[in-house]
């Protein structure tokens, strides 16, 4: 399984702010990732917060002003720049904004960050004000220029009362974008993948509708897996409550019509798509316009087929040869082998995943799946019962192999 956080010098910069709190959230959540963390907190920082928290953990030492002007600390800041190969600011002051962007060394945090050759993430939190101060932003375009990579803030209640931008995003979110700052360059790299997650919903009127039980949760973690292997990642998602993977567009849709519209047009320039979304096969041949009143009697619903997604991807991808490759998803609950098989041959794809939903422990809701992958060359692979996100790993190293050496005529 993919990591790109595995085994990284990550350098986390904390500076004063009431969210500092959250910054130890993310140092331990990097940690988790198999990340080396080294933290460095300003004078206001450690007003906050301790550095033992920190060091609780990271299970390594985190840093103050001491460190720079006692003992041996004219080279700390070098030892720690040199060897990080990120640097996250997370909270990021905008005192602290402005010393880096005019070259201002004058504590560890700074001065560090001004030695340091590796990308840098600041993670912005003030008052709305502050932000939106002209300094401030002034300062924010000349990061930006430099090559910083900015995450947030977010607009919500701020400390001081007042709403607006300024707060500091989730470390979730920001554990999200270093993953897919550090995922560049991988072997799917250069590659337009497009996924599709979640159920899709037939109104029956304005209250009701024809769905299903899928939690999105394998096709997130596909979207999640394609984008550790280095693509970029289109996720198009119907009815799924779950936090959209850091590096991936959202593009969100309701009905059977509105997926095939968008699944047609990312994928007119893509590499490859995977369904992986549960796509109703019908719906009402007309929806009500007003609530359906039980007082009115039992209601006749006649239904219709919707749009073959797959199908028309074949008659697109016969066209302009868009997308190179279709993966399918067959969710069955008898003769599953056989009944993938056969969708396999009618849809042309070059994979299906085939999965048994009658299984307590897989398919739709669980955080675990059992699947055979069936090639369009006759093979197939079966996968034990593990996490959603080993299984898209498996696959996403399956489809790895059509672009070794990447997109050379595949």
């Amino acid at each position: 399984m993919i990591n790109p956080i595995a085994d990284k010098r990550i350098l986390l910069g904390v500076t004063g702010s009431i969210a500092a709190y959250k910054a130890v959230d993310l140092a331990s959540k990097l940690t988790q990732n198999g990340a080396q963390v080294d933290v460095i907190l300003t004078e206001s920082a450690a007003k906050f917060v301790s550095p033992l928290s920190f060091q609780s953990v990271t299970g390594r030492k985190a840093y103050t002003d001491e460190d720079l002007w006692g003992g041996y600390g004219h080279v700390t800041h070098v030892g720690l720049g040199h060897a990080a190969e990120l640097m996250v600011i997370a909270p990021a002051s905008a005192n602290t904004m402005a010393k880096i962007a005019h070259g201002i060394g004058d504590n560890l945090l700074t001065v560090t960050a001004l030695a340091a050759r590796c990308p840098l993430m600041i993670a912005p939190a003030m008052d709305v004000g502050m932000y939106g101060h002209p300094a401030t932003q002034a300062n924010v375009d000349i990061l930006k220029q430099r090559g910083a990579v900015f995450i947030g803030p977010e607009e919500g209640h701020l400390a001081s009362g007042l709403v607006g931008p300024g707060r500091l995003s989730e470390p979730l979110t920001i554990l999200g974008v270093i993953r897919y700052q550090l995922s560049r360059g991988g072997k799917l790299a250069g590659c337009k993948v497009v996924v599709t997650a979640g159920g899709t919903q037939e109104p029956i009127d304005p209250v009701r509708m024809i769905t299903n039980r899928s939690s999105g949760k394998q096709g997130y973690a596909i979207a999640q897996a394609a984008l550790d292997a280095g693509a970029e990642v289109v996720l198009i998602s119907g009815a799924a409550h779950l936090p959209v993977p850091g590096g991936a567009r959202l593009v969100p849709v309701v009905t059977a019509a509105e997926m095939k519209q968008a699944v047609l047009e990312e994928t007119c320039d893509a590499d490859v798509l995977i369904m992986a979304a549960a796509v109703a096969d019908f719906r009402p041949a007309q929806a009500a316009s007003d609530k359906i009143k039980k007082e009115t009697g039992v209601p006749e619903i006649r239904l219709e087929p919707t749009e073959d997604i797959l199908l028309a991807v074949s008659e697109q991808k016969g066209r302009i040869g868009r997308p190179r490759r279709v993966v399918g998803f067959a969710a069955e609950s008898q003769d599953l082998l056989n009944n993938a098989r056969r969708k396999l041959q009618s849809k042309n794809l070059d994979l299906i995943v085939a999965n048994d939903i009658t299984a307590s422990d897989a398919g739709f809701e669980v955080d675990t799946n059992q699947v055979t992958l069936l090639f369009a060359d006759g093979r197939t692979e079966s996968l034990p019962n593990q996490s959603k996100a080993a299984v898209a790993a498996h696959l996403m190293g399956r489809v790895g192999e059509w672009f070794q050496p990447p997109l050379s005529g595949t």
